[in-house]
């Protein structure tokens, strides 16, 4: 039988093992990415990380592996059980710590039982079940898998679905040719927007990692703790891991700076894949933002490079619904979840079931009101 192996630091497993176990095309699962998160101080366990990574061996090959780490808190995941831990607590039992499969901080749909084989991710996932049993966990979670990992959950599993805003390149060159397929008032206003930001002497730059200095390095985290600051709550990730994305992943990191007399003002820090483009944090230095300029750097630029550089999909993060009006339509995003205690696994599924419904339902309302042309292609199917 397969062996399951524990780890508490992901350089525990080769980093040519690890990716093999992968198509490449998310950088989020890359063992650089997760790795680094571990060096550069990212995740510590007084903030609610704790790395607890999973492998499933045969024969001395690994041949399945999980990003996985214990939580003592459900910060930093963007699949929200807060009402369940407090459900736990109501009923004098512990919820935390639990065990979750994820990427930190990055509400991402990608790779996270990655093997060989798809029947390894089945029993790779019976194997840790497995273990949180006879740990006494309260649970184990799956956040923001891939559609194609749906079948390796079995009976037990409970499915949650929640919605993002994505956009989606349908055959367009250039942003004037995606500014057509919008609705007339939503062409003009976007085309407001951007002219509001141009006027007041915004001018934007685009470096990858290799082509960016420190002090573009430097003032990206800057803007990104700013923007942590403001809504009070602490930024995790320090200027090392910048920089060690820039030198580890040189041409999946992008930063867009929007620059006036020279000076960086404002930023946003975004990932590559295969054929998506990830966009990640935001911030400026401004005490009030000139209008416009979050949408211009967030999301068009975004956008332009998409249409420059031949990617097909843009994910800017989550929630969010002023992107709807800028051309990003909802997508559904799964997880999957496994409570130790039948009575509440019982009532949480009751939720789930109720949660995809809605769901679906806000999904198909948002999408009857888009901001395409009625001429214009479908909306991409879920998921």
């Amino acid at each position: 039988m397969p062996e399951l192996r524990l780890h508490a630091s992901l350089d525990e497993l080769p980093a040519p093992a690890w990716d093999a176990l992968h198509d490449r095309r998310n950088p989020f699962v890359e063992h650089a990415f997760l790795a680094g998160m571990e060096r550069e101080g990212c995740l510590r366990p007084r903030w609610g990380w704790t790395p607890r990574h999973a492998s499933l061996w045969r024969d001395d090959e690994l041949v399945a592996a999980a990003p996985a780490y214990l939580k003592t808190n459900s910060h930093g995941e963007f699949v929200f059980d807060h009402a369940w831990a407090n459900a736990y607590q109501r009923f004098g039992r512990e919820y935390f710590p639990k065990w979750l499969v994820a990427v930190p901080y990055s509400p991402v749909t990608g790779p996270r039982l990655l093997a060989r084989a798809p029947a390894d991710r089945a029993l790779l996932l019976g194997a840790m079940q497995a273990q949180a049993g006879r740990e006494g966990l309260s649970s184990l979670h799956v956040n923001f898998h891939r559609d194609d990992e749906a079948a390796a959950f079995g009976e037990g599993w409970l499915a949650r679905e929640d919605a993002q805003f994505h956009w989606r390149n349908r055959g367009w060159a250039t942003f004037d040719d995606f500014l057509a397929a919008l609705q007339p008032k939503k062409r003009k206003n976007l085309r407001q927007e951007r002219d509001k930001v141009s006027r007041a002497g915004f001018r934007f730059r685009t470096v990858h990692g290799d082509e960016a200095s420190d002090d573009d390095l430097a003032a990206m985290h800057f803007f990104y703790c700013r923007t942590f600051g403001e809504y009070g709550n602490h930024p995790a990730l320090t200027l090392e891991f910048f920089r060690h994305l820039a030198k580890a992943m040189p041409r999946q990191l992008v930063v867009f700076l929007a620059e006036r007399d020279g000076e960086a003002v404002a930023g946003a820090l975004c990932l590559r894949g295969g054929d998506t483009l990830y966009g990640r944090y935001w911030g400026s230095s401004e005490i009030e933002p000139t209008p416009g300029l979050h949408f211009e750097t967030c999301y068009y630029q975004g956008i332009d490079y998409c249409l420059r550089e031949g990617l097909q999909v843009f994910e800017p993060g989550a929630q969010g619904e002023h992107k709807i009006a800028r051309g990003f339509l909802p997508v559904i995003t799964h997880s999957h979840h496994w409570l130790s205690d039948p009575a509440f696994a019982a009532a949480v599924g009751d939720w789930c079931t109720q949660k995809r419904a809605a769901t679906a339902g806000y999904r198909q309302s948002v999408l009857a009101h888009s901001p395409y042309r009625d001429d214009h292609p479908p909306a991409p199917a879920a998921g």
